[in-house]
């Protein structure tokens, strides 16, 4: 991992830690604060329920009160009429009232008939519950609350549920009515299910925005970098550009060092060894220093086509004696000469100051070009084009030979490994096209600034 790949992460482990904590925290305060607000809920809600019990209450003990205050009926009658208004009266979906006398004798019960006249003092729910003698208790309390569980009508489930029970004083009859709790548990659950709903949507919003805000960090970092590295690269592109001018201008003044200086002194020696052969060929012909003379005078036409070829691979003369079109005239017309292969060039650079490095690459793509067609082409007619648009120079070599195919691996050879790189360290772009059968073609695009 590199060092830039470390602060990007150095960057975000502790963002990604604060915001894991954060959102714990935040997670687990907002499930207790639903918790409490819950519980708060719950017992409203339960406290209004019972309120609601007890004004059902009051208001059948309101009109049983009137029945007892009747003059005109006898007790029996009294308390006949009592009953029949508890069965009676209801309220809700399921609400009845129910009636015991004092022994757990059951007196009134609308939805269980059957236990009218039945000693129920000793009857539990499901869980053990006596209820009858906790609603007794309240009622002579001077009434109160009890739950226990109970069978729901129509289908006789057992519920949970909320009883208030009262005494009937005249007769010391404990009398009451009831609510399920089902109803509370479905509002409360329905809450809950609510508060569930926004906490897990904020969650997911708070993820969300920090996966955002990583995602945005990397590509803001990545971006930092291409960046960094494009500006690295320009300015590298840019160095050895310097270097490349630096580099052709050094090979230029060496080039024309080899040319106009040591290669001049070995011609004026070569004149002086010959003028010394005519001198002793004129005292004897048989003179021994003429062999050795004659033998210095090849060395020394070897030596000179040597400096003249190591002084042209480092700059072609004719590039700073007659221009970039001239020299490729030249290089063209001995390539005619030597192969037989016809060259057509169009030059669309007249008028154009074109920078040394530029032209040096153009001359070199050229002559690598030329070489690859003579050795492995089998072409008889080539096509040059050289043309330029806004700030680019456009090379372009083409030849009607036989081709190859540009997959293979072994067609990857030096010279174009070289031709590539030598393109592309001045900022270009190289490219090369070739079928089997229908020739191959070299382009280069070229940066140039007017």
């Amino acid at each position: 991992m590199n060092l830039k790949a470390k602060i990007l992460l150095l960057a975000i482990l502790p963002l990604l830690t604060a915001a894991g904590i954060l959102s714990y925290l935040g997670l687990t305060h907002a499930r207790n604060l639903a918790d409490q607000v819950l519980q708060v809920y719950e017992y409203n809600l339960v406290e209004s329920k019972k309120q609601a019990l007890k004004e059902q209450v009051d208001l059948a003990q309101s009109a049983i009160n009137g029945i007892i205050r009747d003059p005109d009926l006898t007790e029996a009658q009294a308390q006949q009429a009592v009953k029949i208004l508890l069965s009676n009266l209801t309220f809700g979906e399921d609400g009845y009232f129910f009636a015991y006398s004092q022994d757990g004798i059951n007196l009134v019960h609308p939805t269980i008939p059957e236990f009218v006249g039945q000693d129920l003092y000793e009857f539990q729910d499901r869980s053990g519950n006596q209820l009858i003698q906790h609603l007794l208790a309240a009622a002579n309390q001077g009434g109160g609350y009890h739950r226990y569980i109970w069978e729901r009508p129509p289908l006789m489930q057992q519920e949970d549920k909320l009883g208030y029970a009262a005494l009937i004083e005249p007769w010391q009859w404990m009398f009451g009515t009831g609510l399920y709790l089902d109803t509370i548990y479905s509002e409360v659950d329905k809450v809950k299910t609510s508060f569930d709903t926004n906490i897990r949507n904020s969650f997911i919003a708070v993820m969300t925005v920090l996966l955002v805000t990583v995602v945005l960090i990397i590509m803001l970092g990545l971006a930092i970098n291409l960046h960094e590295h494009r500006l690295a690269d320009s300015r590298l592109q840019e160095l050895v550009q310097k270097f490349m001018r630096l580099q052709v201008n050094e090979r230029r003044r060496f080039s024309r060092e080899l040319h106009d200086g040591i290669n001049q002194q070995l011609v004026s020696l070569k004149f002086r060894i010959e003028l010394a052969v005519k001198k002793l060929e004129i005292d004897s012909q048989q003179h021994p220093a003429l062999n050795d003379l004659n033998i210095a005078s090849k060395v020394l036409n070897q030596t000179m086509q040597e400096v003249r070829q190591i002084s042209h691979n480092l700059r072609p003369v004719l590039l700073d004696d007659l221009g970039l079109k001239s020299a490729l005239n030249g290089l063209l017309d001995q390539f005619s000469e030597r192969t037989s292969i016809k060259v057509n060039l169009s030059f669309a650079l007249d008028g154009l100051e074109v920078p040394d490095d530029i032209e040096t690459t153009i001359y070199r793509l050229t002559q690598e070009c030329l070489t690859n067609i003579e050795k492995h082409a089998d072409a008889n007619r080539v096509y040059i084009q050289l043309s330029s648009t806004g700030d680019q120079i456009h090379f372009q070599v083409m030849d009607n030979g036989k081709g190859f195919n540009t997959r293979g691996t072994r067609h990857q050879g030096i010279g174009l490994v070289n031709m590539k790189e030598r393109v592309e360290v001045i900022g270009g772009t190289f490219s090369l096209h070739s079928e089997e059968g229908h020739g191959s073609q070299i382009s280069a695009t070229l940066p140039y600034k007017r």
